[in-house]
């Protein structure tokens, strides 16, 4: 192999380590997430801005995608429960 590759390869594993969080960073991340409104706000920040370490920047999206797919299933759960009452109210 070259040493322009092998220089490469190295740099890239190196710049992987270096953004790793810390346990301290992950408990402080958690704790603004517990904020009502603000965690909304820090998770699209977070998720898509520039300046965060890309495990911050999964976290934020795998929680964004999975706070809608709630959201979704939520507005559903009421639609079909609000049409069964519409119903048996029509029928009663």
């Amino acid at each position: 192999m070259s040493d322009a590759y092998e220089s490469t390869v190295v740099a890239v594993a190196n710049q992987d380590l270096d953004e790793v969080m810390s346990v301290k960073e992950w408990l402080i991340t958690l704790l603004i997430l517990c904020i009502p409104l603000v965690n909304i706000i820090m998770m699209f920040v977070w998720g898509f801005g520039s300046a965060t370490k890309p495990t911050k920047a999964n976290f934020c999206k795998a929680y964004l995608i999975i706070t809608a797919i709630f959201v979704v299933l939520y507005v559903l759960l009421i639609m079909v429960i609000g049409i069964g009452a519409a119903a048996s109210s029509a029928a009663g």
